[in-house]
């Protein structure tokens, strides 16, 4: 829960004045708005990464910054536009989370992933160094293991800002298999940028220069014909159905 958060980076504008918002236990909420709306500062602050000027934000009702940071964060599944790797192995990046998950587990998770046809597409398997930030892999490779690092982590939060990349449709649809298997077992924060991760949210919230200025949920605000309506036909129409079927006859054809 936000309640009245401040927050300005250095001595710039504010970007968060007066911001107040309740997310559920268990519910999916997508942000959505324009480059510099604060959607990416929300996601830092819940995570600890800056610490905001005024207000409280409480999980449980317990204010956050009274809480250990470690332990706090080991219940935080965080992905980013950028997912971070190290260079290793794809199952030592998937263990950095939890690094008593044994090579079975994390076989379980991927295969729930496509039936695990992605790990096919790594030379090595599990094994496949994947080099200094992931360079040996692709954006969407990237993701895949970012995310099953969250699935091994178990978190009770989840946060993610979404990368604006272009993906195939094969690795889209992995990619949001891997995103429903974590939205049905976490409480969800997502800065959404592809249509198929905000039809999936519960709950949708419009920001603009760091306020709520529309909520509710796909259907609904399309009708609307707000700023939800507007933001759909610039950032979101062009993934249409038809991208998605051809993702899913990629799929059947093989």
């Amino acid at each position: 829960r936000f309640e009245n958060v401040s927050f300005r980076y250095a001595d710039n504008e504010p970007v968060l004045a007066d911001f107040s918002l309740t997310i559920r236990p268990g519910e999916n909420l997508a942000i959505v708005g324009h480059t510099g709306a604060g959607k990416s500062s929300l996601a830092k602050l819940i995570a600890r990464f800056y610490e905001f000027q005024q207000g409280d934000i409480r999980i449980d009702g317990v204010d956050i910054r009274t809480l250990d940071l470690q332990q706090y964060r080991r219940q935080l599944g965080i992905v980013s536009q950028a997912p971070f790797l190290f260079s290793g192995t794809v199952a030592e990046n998937i263990r950095y989370a939890a690094p008593e998950a044994t090579e079975t587990e994390i076989l379980t998770l991927a295969r729930r992933i496509g039936d695990g046809d992605w790990l096919e597409t790594l030379p090595d398997g599990l094994n496949t160094v994947v080099g200094e930030r992931g360079a040996m892999l692709s954006m969407g490779q990237r993701q895949l293991v970012t995310l099953l690092r969250v699935l091994v982590q178990k978190p009770a939060i989840f946060v993610l800002d979404e990368a604006t990349a272009s993906i195939d449709p094969f690795t889209e649809w992995q990619i949001q298999q891997a995103l429903n298997l974590i939205l049905a077992e976490a409480t969800s924060i997502l800065i959404a940028h592809r249509l198929s991760t905000v039809k999936a949210a519960d709950r949708i919230i419009v920001i603009e220069k760091g306020k709520i200025i529309e909520e509710g949920d796909h259907d609904g605000l399309l009708l609307k014909g707000g700023h939800y309506a507007t933001l759909y036909n610039t950032y979101f129409r062009h993934q249409s159905l038809a991208y998605v079927e051809q993702a899913r006859e990629l799929v059947e054809g093989d």
